[in-house]
Order: C-alpha cells, then sequence, then structure tokens
C-alpha cells in the first residue's frame, strides 16, 4: 500500500469539462474567435494549463489536427506564445473562477474512495495545472478536509510535466517518491510521473481515452474508480 497518493484534478477526481468548455466559449467569443466548442473538443485543449488550451484552442480553429495539438505548449510545437494568448487568458480567468462550479462535480465513486484512503492512513493531495485559484476554491467547495496538500498552477513554479509541484507536494507531506503514486487522466500526468520518478496510474474516464493512453509505454490503466482503489491499497 503506498504512503500517499497525489491527485490530478481535472478528468481525474472532478468532472469539470461542462463549465471548463462555457468558460473557453465565452472567452474565445470575446476575442472574436470561433465560439462553439464542444465538450468532446475541449477535453483536447485542457491538460497543460489556461495558456495551453487557448493556443490549442486557435490552433485547432485554424486546422491543426489532433495528433499535432498534443505537441502544442512543447518545444515540439510551431505554435508559439501571443499577446492576443495573453489576451484571452485574461477574459478566460475571472471568468471561470466564477462560473467553475455551476456543473461541475465529483465522479461517481470518488468521495468513497478518497474516505476509505484516509481511513487507510493514507496522505492526500492534489497537483494540477489548473489556475491555483480555482484549484483552491474547487477543493473547498467539493472536498474540504479530505487532502492534505494543494496545488495549482503558479507563476514562477514550473507546471506538469515538470517534476517541480509533485517533488514540492512530497516535500510537504514528508514521503519518499518510492512510497507514493501520482493519479491522472492525461499525457501530462504520465510524463509527470515519470519526470518524477514515481508510480502512475492513469484513468480511463478524463480528458483522455483509454486508446489514446495505451501508446504509452509502461503504464497502467484502470476504468473504474473501484479498480483504481485496488490498485492504490
Amino acid at each position: 500500500m503506498y504512503r500517499a497518493a497525489i491527485f490530478d484534478m481535472d478528468g481525474t477526481i472532478l468532472n469539470t469539462i461542462e463549465d471548463l468548455t462555457s468558460a473557453l466559449n465565452y472567452a474565445m467569443k470575446k476575442a472574436g474567435h470561433r465560439h462553439n466548442y464542444s465538450v468532446e473538443e475541449v477535453k483536447q485543449f485542457f491538460g497543460s494549463g489556461v495558456k495551453v488550451a487557448m493556443m490549442r484552442a486557435i490552433a485547432y480553429e485554424e486546422g491543426m489536427s489532433e495528433e499535432e495539438l498534443v505537441k502544442v505548449g512543447t518545444a515540439d510545437s510551431s505554435v508559439k506564445e501571443s499577446d492576443e494568448i495573453d489576451d484571452i487568458q485574461k477574459i478566460f480567468r475571472p471568468y471561470y473562477k466564477e462560473h467553475c462550479k455551476i456543473k461541475t462535480g465529483p465522479y461517481e465513486g470518488i468521495l468513497s474512495l478518497l474516505k476509505t484512503l484516509r481511513k487507510k492512513g493514507v496522505k492526500l493531495a492534489v497537483v494540477s495545472n489548473k489556475q491555483n485559484d480555482a484549484v483552491m476554491e474547487l477543493v473547498k467547495d467539493q472536498f474540504e478536509g479530505y487532502f492534505d496538500f494543494v496545488i495549482g498552477e503558479k507563476e514562477g513554479v514550473r507546471r506538469k510535466p515538470a517534476p517541480d509541484m509533485i517533488e514540492s507536494c512530497l516535500a510537504e507531506l514528508h514521503v519518499n517518491k518510492e512510497e507514493a503514486v501520482y493519479i491522472g487522466d492525461s499525457e501530462i500526468d504520465i510524463q509527470s510521473a515519470k519526470n518524477a520518478k514515481m508510480d502512475c496510474v492513469s484513468v480511463s474516464w478524463g480528458f483522455r481515452k483509454r486508446a489514446f493512453l495505451e501508446q504509452y509505454e509502461n503504464i497502467h490503466i484502470v476504468d473504474t474508480v473501484e479498480e483504481l482503489k485496488a490498485s492504490l491499497l
């Protein structure tokens, strides 16, 4: 059994996609861009933070393939940051913070899982690329009292897949990486755990489909919360 379980937020413990979609379409409309993205399209945009999500939305509007979208935000992508992207995220961030709890809620079985882990003495944490103020707001609203450490995207701290946030979390929990596991739903989470040199469990109910996750080597994928519980205990 692990001493600590570190969770991603969006697509892992919380179903946030409808509120994210509404906020993204709002920001894109204000900026004069396409603003009728579907939930399934928006799932492809998030995972690497707000700025990259906006970059992916515009790139997708301009015809970029789903395969190339994954590279946006990395050194392998031709899509670069711009003043327009900064302007769009400045619209998105405050709007989303005020509208992040309308249709958002835990995935079925997650609260029960967290209760079980706490009873077993497992330390619990959230490490997310989501904007930090929204992470704190949602944890307070949906999971108050469950987590020992929580961190979202902060200025001056490298976001996932860099290991910095996970390493800070482990230090706060006083747990070695060999005693902890990271749970997420995307390629960013897989890469983050690898960079932190720790175990990873990928869930298939989030923003990436099982077929997409299966292209990565040496990973463990679960399809239900019961399977996740069995993997952690």
